[in-house]
């Protein structure tokens, strides 16, 4: 068992920025082939901008929503690559919503970005990797075919009212991960997934840029006392797309420095 991931081929989505983003720099650091895909061209062109000439990297621009743009993202993936190994679906929208207003569509919009984008991008990536494996000879035919990593968070198991739509798409996706951790195992293709709480996302340091005091609430509970860093998920990525995790598929790590595990109350429950 290995966590190396040099020359292996992988897809971030979500990749100008935040967590995405870390998650493809790290890969390309450790040898891996990147493909990083975002919706914003700006966005990717501004936060990439020294990557255009990487001969290991390659930057692909479009709306995932639509089936058109998944094949295509694909294509790109393989005239550059040849093969795709790992799938790291980082791409997610944070919004807040009124639960109470029938006219809110914060979880039709939550479930589109957050689950059936990753659905889609998995179903038609896991496609590519059964092919690759069939296509192989020997003891390869039956080595891991590929990995992928989901985004949830743990909103998905303790919310906020406002959150409603983003917590209810970030549980859709654990359960989306477990069901196609086993429909793929049989191709030997692993599924899991990350759920961040604590960690310095893009979204985490807007907020903290509004609401500075809401630094001393994160650390103050968190166990660990400390905001994660994005570095520290992105080897957690890389520890889920190598043979390290071999033996590993259909879970959901948490990575909140010990968060979700509190009490809010801190009171006995009788």
């Amino acid at each position: 068992m290995s966590f190396s991931i040099a020359g292996k081929t992988a897809i971030v989505t979500g990749a100008a920025a935040g967590l995405g983003h870390a998650v493809a720099r790290h890969f390309l650091d450790q040898g891996a082939n990147v493909v990083l895909a975002d919706q914003s061209d700006k966005r990717l062109k501004n936060g990439c901008e020294d990557l255009s000439d990487h001969e290991n990297a390659r930057l692909f621009t479009g709306d995932l929503r639509e089936r058109l743009t998944i094949a295509n993202l694909l294509s790109a993936t393989i005239d550059a690559f040849d093969r795709v190994d790992i799938l790291i679906n980082a791409a997610r929208e944070f919004s807040v919503m009124d639960p109470l207003d029938p006219a809110d569509g914060g979880v039709e919009q939550a479930l589109a970005q957050n689950l059936s984008v990753a659905l889609r991008v998995s179903q038609a990536v896991a496609r590519r990797m059964i092919t690759q494996a069939e296509n192989s000879d020997g003891e390869d035919r039956h080595a891991d075919a590929g990995s992928i990593v989901n985004f949830s968070s743990v909103a998905a198991h303790r919310t906020q009212a406002e959150l409603l739509g983003f917590s209810v798409a970030t549980a859709a996706a654990e359960q989306m991960t477990r069901s196609l951790a086993v429909a793929l195992a049989p191709h030997h293709i692993r599924v899991n997934a990350i759920a961040p709480g604590s960690v310095m996302s893009a979204s985490l340091k807007e907020q903290l840029a509004e609401h500075p005091d809401y630094r001393e609430t994160i650390i103050k509970g968190t166990p660990l006392r400390r905001i994660g860093t994005a570095g520290e998920l992105a080897e957690t990525a890389q520890y889920l797309a190598s043979s390290a995790s071999g033996f590993m598929t259909g879970q959901v790590l948490v990575l909140d420095g010990g968060r979700s595990l509190l009490d809010a109350v801190q009171r006995p429950a009788h």
